[in-house]
Protein backbone atom coordinates (compact mmCIF):
# COMPACT_ATOMS: atom_id res chain seq x y z
CA UNK A 1 0.00 0.00 0.00
CA UNK A 2 1.37 3.64 -1.09
CA UNK A 3 1.69 6.34 1.20
CA UNK A 4 -1.20 8.75 1.77
CA UNK A 5 -1.56 12.52 2.11
CA UNK A 6 -2.67 11.48 5.99
CA UNK A 7 1.10 9.64 6.10
CA UNK A 8 2.90 12.81 5.05
CA UNK A 9 0.55 15.51 7.14
CA UNK A 10 1.60 12.96 10.30
CA UNK A 11 5.23 13.22 9.49
CA UNK A 12 5.32 16.85 10.26
CA UNK A 13 3.37 16.16 13.77
CA UNK A 14 5.89 13.48 13.89
CA UNK A 15 9.18 15.62 13.44
CA UNK A 16 9.97 13.32 10.43
CA UNK A 17 11.30 15.16 7.59
CA UNK A 18 9.44 14.44 4.33
CA UNK A 19 11.89 13.33 0.59
CA UNK A 20 9.97 14.53 -2.43
CA UNK A 21 11.50 13.89 -5.86
CA UNK A 22 10.05 15.36 -9.39
CA UNK A 23 9.98 12.32 -11.91
CA UNK A 24 8.72 12.03 -15.13
CA UNK A 25 9.27 8.61 -16.66
CA UNK A 26 8.21 5.16 -15.51
CA UNK A 27 12.00 3.78 -15.62
CA UNK A 28 13.57 6.77 -13.25
CA UNK A 29 10.14 6.49 -10.45
CA UNK A 30 10.75 3.17 -10.03
CA UNK A 31 14.10 3.50 -9.00
CA UNK A 32 12.75 6.41 -6.64
CA UNK A 33 9.89 3.94 -5.43
CA UNK A 34 12.42 1.51 -4.40
CA UNK A 35 14.56 4.21 -2.90
CA UNK A 36 12.12 4.85 -0.41
CA UNK A 37 11.44 8.22 -1.69
CA UNK A 38 8.22 9.65 0.13
CA UNK A 39 6.66 11.45 -2.64
CA UNK A 40 6.90 11.55 -6.54
CA UNK A 41 6.25 14.98 -7.78
CA UNK A 42 5.41 15.01 -11.44
CA UNK A 43 6.57 18.41 -12.31
CA UNK A 44 5.44 20.66 -15.50
CA UNK A 45 9.38 21.02 -15.46
CA UNK A 46 8.67 17.75 -17.28
CA UNK A 47 8.41 20.18 -20.58
CA UNK A 48 11.91 21.46 -20.09
CA UNK A 49 13.70 17.96 -19.22
CA UNK A 50 11.96 16.07 -21.19
CA UNK A 51 10.71 18.22 -23.85
CA UNK A 52 12.76 20.55 -24.45
CA UNK A 53 10.87 23.73 -24.09
CA UNK A 54 12.21 26.78 -22.85
CA UNK A 55 10.17 26.80 -19.85
CA UNK A 56 7.03 25.75 -18.40
CA UNK A 57 4.55 27.68 -20.11
CA UNK A 58 3.94 25.01 -23.23
CA UNK A 59 2.86 21.99 -21.12
CA UNK A 60 -0.70 20.73 -21.78
CA UNK A 61 -2.80 19.20 -19.93
CA UNK A 62 -2.75 15.89 -22.66
CA UNK A 63 1.34 16.09 -21.92
CA UNK A 64 0.76 16.04 -17.70
CA UNK A 65 -1.55 12.91 -17.89
CA UNK A 66 1.15 11.05 -20.06
CA UNK A 67 3.34 11.60 -17.60
CA UNK A 68 1.14 11.01 -14.59
CA UNK A 69 0.35 7.43 -15.69
CA UNK A 70 3.76 6.56 -16.66
CA UNK A 71 5.10 7.70 -13.00
CA UNK A 72 1.61 6.06 -11.78
CA UNK A 73 2.75 2.39 -13.38
CA UNK A 74 6.19 2.42 -11.51
CA UNK A 75 5.41 3.47 -7.85
CA UNK A 76 4.33 0.91 -5.55
CA UNK A 77 5.12 2.83 -2.40
CA UNK A 78 5.46 6.69 -2.77
CA UNK A 79 2.81 9.41 -2.81
CA UNK A 80 1.97 10.83 -6.17
CA UNK A 81 1.28 14.53 -6.81
CA UNK A 82 0.95 15.91 -10.25
CA UNK A 83 1.34 19.23 -11.37
CA UNK A 84 -1.81 21.10 -13.10
CA UNK A 85 0.12 23.29 -15.92
CA UNK A 86 -0.25 26.75 -16.94
CA UNK A 87 -3.88 28.00 -17.68
CA UNK A 88 -5.69 24.33 -16.65
CA UNK A 89 -6.58 26.29 -13.44
CA UNK A 90 -6.33 29.99 -13.67
CA UNK A 91 -8.87 30.70 -16.15
CA UNK A 92 -12.48 29.56 -13.93
CA UNK A 93 -12.74 26.90 -10.93
CA UNK A 94 -14.64 24.87 -13.52
CA UNK A 95 -11.60 23.73 -15.31
CA UNK A 96 -9.99 23.58 -12.17
CA UNK A 97 -11.76 21.02 -10.76
CA UNK A 98 -12.17 19.13 -14.26
CA UNK A 99 -8.13 18.95 -14.94
CA UNK A 100 -7.45 18.25 -11.47
CA UNK A 101 -9.77 15.32 -12.33
CA UNK A 102 -7.83 14.44 -15.28
CA UNK A 103 -4.37 14.02 -13.12
CA UNK A 104 -6.58 11.60 -10.91
CA UNK A 105 -7.91 9.38 -13.12
CA UNK A 106 -4.32 9.18 -14.74
CA UNK A 107 -3.17 7.73 -11.63
CA UNK A 108 -2.10 10.59 -9.28
CA UNK A 109 -3.34 11.21 -5.60
CA UNK A 110 -3.09 14.74 -4.77
CA UNK A 111 -2.76 17.66 -7.41
CA UNK A 112 -0.14 20.94 -7.13
CA UNK A 113 -0.82 24.46 -8.04
CA UNK A 114 0.99 27.90 -7.85
CA UNK A 115 -0.53 30.72 -6.65
CA UNK A 116 -1.08 32.38 -3.23
CA UNK A 117 -4.28 33.84 -1.70
CA UNK A 118 -5.88 34.41 -5.40
CA UNK A 119 -6.37 30.53 -5.07
CA UNK A 120 -7.54 30.04 -2.11
CA UNK A 121 -11.29 30.12 -3.54
CA UNK A 122 -9.81 27.88 -6.76
CA UNK A 123 -8.16 25.60 -3.73
CA UNK A 124 -10.96 25.21 -2.10
CA UNK A 125 -13.12 24.22 -4.20
CA UNK A 126 -10.84 21.11 -5.89
CA UNK A 127 -10.55 20.28 -2.04
CA UNK A 128 -14.01 20.11 -1.48
CA UNK A 129 -14.73 17.69 -4.03
CA UNK A 130 -11.66 15.13 -2.03
CA UNK A 131 -9.34 16.17 -4.34
CA UNK A 132 -6.05 16.65 -1.90
CA UNK A 133 -4.36 19.75 -3.00
CA UNK A 134 -0.54 20.83 -2.41
CA UNK A 135 -0.14 24.70 -3.00
CA UNK A 136 2.85 26.49 -4.66
CA UNK A 137 4.42 29.97 -3.72
CA UNK A 138 7.42 31.72 -3.38
CA UNK A 139 8.94 31.32 -6.90
CA UNK A 140 6.51 30.07 -9.26
CA UNK A 141 7.66 29.08 -12.56
CA UNK A 142 4.49 29.51 -14.22
CA UNK A 143 4.42 33.32 -13.90
CA UNK A 144 6.99 34.71 -12.13
CA UNK A 145 9.68 34.56 -14.55
CA UNK A 146 7.17 36.48 -16.61
CA UNK A 147 7.49 39.68 -14.81
CA UNK A 148 10.13 38.90 -12.62
CA UNK A 149 12.72 36.58 -13.87
CA UNK A 150 14.31 33.68 -11.82
CA UNK A 151 14.74 35.94 -8.61
CA UNK A 152 15.15 34.62 -4.37
CA UNK A 153 11.41 35.25 -3.05
CA UNK A 154 10.89 36.92 0.83
CA UNK A 155 13.96 38.77 1.08
CA UNK A 156 12.11 41.69 2.45
CA UNK A 157 9.80 42.33 5.23
CA UNK A 158 6.91 43.04 3.25
CA UNK A 159 7.56 40.44 0.78
CA UNK A 160 8.09 38.27 3.88
CA UNK A 161 4.80 38.85 5.42
CA UNK A 162 3.13 38.49 2.00
CA UNK A 163 4.22 35.02 1.45
CA UNK A 164 3.47 34.06 5.35
CA UNK A 165 -0.12 35.51 4.59
CA UNK A 166 -0.03 33.52 1.80
CA UNK A 167 0.42 30.16 3.37
CA UNK A 168 -1.58 30.57 6.17
CA UNK A 169 -4.54 31.15 3.81
CA UNK A 170 -3.58 28.17 1.62
CA UNK A 171 -4.05 26.23 4.88
CA UNK A 172 -7.24 27.85 5.49
CA UNK A 173 -7.90 26.24 2.01
CA UNK A 174 -7.14 23.39 2.90
CA UNK A 175 -3.96 22.41 1.34
CA UNK A 176 -2.40 19.12 2.46
CA UNK A 177 1.29 20.78 2.02
CA UNK A 178 2.75 23.65 0.46
CA UNK A 179 5.73 23.63 -1.77
CA UNK A 180 8.14 26.95 -0.83
CA UNK A 181 10.43 27.81 -3.86
CA UNK A 182 13.97 29.78 -3.92
CA UNK A 183 12.57 31.63 -0.06
CA UNK A 184 15.36 33.16 2.04
CA UNK A 185 15.95 30.50 4.14
CA UNK A 186 14.85 32.25 7.04
CA UNK A 187 11.02 33.18 6.14
CA UNK A 188 10.99 29.55 5.04
CA UNK A 189 11.89 28.48 8.52
CA UNK A 190 9.46 31.04 9.74
CA UNK A 191 6.52 29.43 7.64
CA UNK A 192 7.54 25.88 8.56
CA UNK A 193 6.72 27.02 12.22
CA UNK A 194 3.64 29.43 11.26
CA UNK A 195 1.48 26.80 9.34
CA UNK A 196 0.39 22.99 10.66
CA UNK A 197 0.85 22.02 6.96
CA UNK A 198 4.26 20.34 5.64
CA UNK A 199 6.46 22.62 4.17
CA UNK A 200 8.50 21.46 1.10
CA UNK A 201 11.43 23.14 0.31
CA UNK A 202 12.67 23.70 -3.14
CA UNK A 203 16.11 25.94 -2.32
CA UNK A 204 14.47 27.31 0.80
CA UNK A 205 16.96 25.95 3.37
CA UNK A 206 17.23 23.20 6.03
CA UNK A 207 14.22 24.62 8.22
CA UNK A 208 11.57 23.03 5.65
CA UNK A 209 9.79 20.13 6.54
CA UNK A 210 10.88 18.66 2.95
CA UNK A 211 13.16 18.85 0.57
CA UNK A 212 12.12 18.24 -3.13
CA UNK A 213 15.11 17.76 -6.11
CA UNK A 214 14.12 16.91 -10.26
CA UNK A 215 15.73 13.47 -10.22
CA UNK A 216 17.57 14.65 -13.54
CA UNK A 217 19.47 17.22 -11.32
CA UNK A 218 20.42 14.97 -8.73
CA UNK A 219 21.79 13.23 -11.10
CA UNK A 220 23.42 15.28 -13.01
CA UNK A 221 21.57 14.43 -16.61
CA UNK A 222 20.61 17.94 -17.12
CA UNK A 223 22.88 20.47 -18.45
CA UNK A 224 21.29 23.11 -19.68
CA UNK A 225 19.88 25.05 -16.23
CA UNK A 226 22.15 24.19 -12.82
CA UNK A 227 20.43 25.83 -10.11
CA UNK A 228 22.13 26.81 -7.04
CA UNK A 229 20.12 24.72 -4.66
CA UNK A 230 20.29 21.47 -6.51
CA UNK A 231 22.91 19.32 -5.46
CA UNK A 232 24.11 16.74 -7.46
CA UNK A 233 25.18 13.50 -6.02
CA UNK A 234 26.28 12.16 -9.72
CA UNK A 235 27.70 13.18 -12.85
CA UNK A 236 25.68 11.04 -15.12
CA UNK A 237 25.66 12.99 -17.83
CA UNK A 238 29.99 12.56 -18.53
CA UNK A 239 29.35 8.87 -17.75
CA UNK A 240 26.49 8.27 -20.25
CA UNK A 241 28.55 10.31 -22.70
CA UNK A 242 31.47 8.36 -22.24
CA UNK A 243 29.57 5.03 -22.46
CA UNK A 244 27.84 6.34 -26.16
CA UNK A 245 30.99 6.94 -27.62
CA UNK A 246 32.51 3.83 -26.12
CA UNK A 247 29.60 1.85 -28.01
CA UNK A 248 29.87 3.82 -31.22
CA UNK A 249 33.57 2.75 -31.07
CA UNK A 250 32.77 -0.55 -30.69
CA UNK A 251 30.36 -0.58 -33.29
CA UNK A 252 32.82 0.94 -35.95
CA UNK A 253 35.76 -1.75 -34.70
CA UNK A 254 33.78 -4.61 -34.61
CA UNK A 255 34.00 -5.91 -31.18
CA UNK A 256 30.05 -5.02 -30.78
CA UNK A 257 28.42 -7.55 -30.77
CA UNK A 258 30.28 -10.08 -29.61
CA UNK A 259 29.40 -13.84 -29.97
CA UNK A 260 27.81 -13.49 -26.16
CA UNK A 261 25.36 -11.10 -27.56
CA UNK A 262 24.12 -13.14 -30.84
CA UNK A 263 21.95 -15.92 -31.30
CA UNK A 264 22.97 -19.02 -33.44
CA UNK A 265 21.59 -21.66 -35.28
CA UNK A 266 22.01 -25.85 -34.60
CA UNK A 267 24.68 -26.79 -37.10
CA UNK A 268 22.67 -29.19 -38.78
CA UNK A 269 20.25 -26.76 -39.60
CA UNK A 270 22.53 -24.32 -40.98
CA UNK A 271 23.97 -27.01 -43.24
CA UNK A 272 20.86 -27.79 -44.44
CA UNK A 273 20.32 -23.85 -45.32
CA UNK A 274 23.84 -23.50 -46.90
CA UNK A 275 22.89 -27.01 -49.05
CA UNK A 276 19.21 -25.59 -50.11
CA UNK A 277 20.39 -22.02 -51.24
CA UNK A 278 23.90 -23.51 -52.71
CA UNK A 279 26.00 -22.11 -50.30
Amino acid sequence: MHKSVQDIINMKKEKKKISVITSYDYSLASLCDKAGIDVLLVGDSAGMVMLGYENTLNVSMEQMCMFTEAVSRARKNSLLVSDLPFMSYQASIEDAINNSGRLIKAGADAVKLEGGSIMAETIRAIVDIGIPVMGHIGFQPQTTTLSQGYKVQGKTKDTAMKLIEDAKELEDAGVFSIALEMVSHEVAEIISQTVSVPIIGIGSGVGCDGQVLVIQDLLGMYEKIKPKFAKRYMNLSEDIIKSLEDYKNDVISGKFPAEEHWFSMEEEELKKLREQIGG
